[in-house]
């Protein structure tokens, strides 16, 4: 059996063996990271374009006006690891404006997007270094090599944090901790704590393209794990959990039904849910308790409204 082969079934296993454990809890669960397939990465590119999601609109502005100062905060030589490359909007920006930068790493879970945003930016960026990386980056995992003097600067935009616990968010910091070394630092973006109104309609949009996006991580266990879920027997829900600071996305049963995955059966009772994703809201000073201990904050950029905040941080 071939290394693609065998990595092919690892991949696999784990998907499964994910979803399965998820799906015997008492609160139904799936890991949000699994949404990221070809198509489920590209229906999140669309939700990024939606009215109702502030979030990606604003964190572009926030990089657009302070672009040179962040460029400076980075500085050169550097090694820019983004984990979760997306399409890489945000980091146009900074490759275009990083001086005598060393390598760009993007890091995304899905081979076949990931492979195609690094030709894309390639082409666009022929002289600069590029070497995607393939790989689940909330476990440890390998960097390609730079030489001792090259600054290791990680960048995690959209506030992709706030899809952890708080507890595991924590484990995510010290894991890009361990991940860039010494001298290096965090460019990261966070959702800033609003009114409920504007939360619960940038997860649950008009057009359904959020609905859509939910309901892809279904069809994913049908298309990898030779399930049989019937997309139609659910229904896409988003709720601002208060007390956890959170929007919570779930996919509801309207009916009592019983989905085969593999060699197991799972049986939902009418209105029970599959709790998909989480996306905590934070101020300054709980993220400040979360990064402590790890890194420094050494600015803090955020639009008028107070709607988003960009942080880099040093260890």
């Amino acid at each position: 059996m071939s290394i693609a082969v065998l990595e092919g079934v690892k991949k696999k296993s784990q998907f499964y063996n994910d979803v399965i454990e998820g799906l015997q809890k008492s609160q139904k669960t799936i890991p949000s990271k699994y949404f990221y397939d070809k198509w489920g990465s590209e229906l999140f590119e669309k939700i990024c374009e939606l009215d109702e999601y502030y979030l990606t609109r604003t964190e572009l502005s926030i990089m657009k006006q302070n672009i040179d100062e962040i460029a400076r905060k980075l500085g050169s030589d550097i090694q820019l690891v983004e984990l979760g490359s997306g399409s890489s909007l945000k980091t146009r920006m900074l490759l275009n404006n990083l001086p005598n930068i060393h390598s760009y790493v993007p890091v995304d879970i899905s081979d076949d997007f990931l492979a195609d945003v690094a030709d894309e930016l390639q082409a666009e960026y022929p002289e600069l270094n590029i070497i995607p990386v393939a790989a689940d980056y909330t476990r440890p995992f390998e960097l390609p090599v730079k030489e001792s003097q090259t600054r290791r600067i990680a960048y995690y935009p959209g506030s992709t944090i706030g899809n952890f616990t708080k507890e595991e968010a924590g484990r995510f910091i010290a894991l890009i901790a361990d991940l860039i070394e010494d001298e290096g630092g965090l460019l990261i973006g966070f959702d800033l704590l609003k009114d409920e109104e504007t939360l619960i309609a940038a997860y649950d949009d008009k057009q359904g393209v959020t609905a859509e996006f939910n309901k892809n991580i279904l069809r994913r266990i049908n298309n990898e794990l030779e399930a049989d879920f019937d997309l139609d027997a659910f229904e896409h829900k988003a709720v601002f959990n208060e007390e956890k600071s959170r929007i919570e996305m779930h996919l509801v049963s309207i009916t009592d039904q019983t989905v085969e995955i593999l060699n197991s059966a799972i049986h939902f009772e009418k209105g029970e849910t599959i709790h998909t994703e989480n996306s905590h809201k934070y101020s300054l000073a709980s993220f400040r308790k979360l990064t402590k201990g790890h890194f420094h904050p050494v600015k803090t950029w955020m639009d008028k409204d107070e709607m988003f905040a960009v942080q880099f941080l040093e260890k």
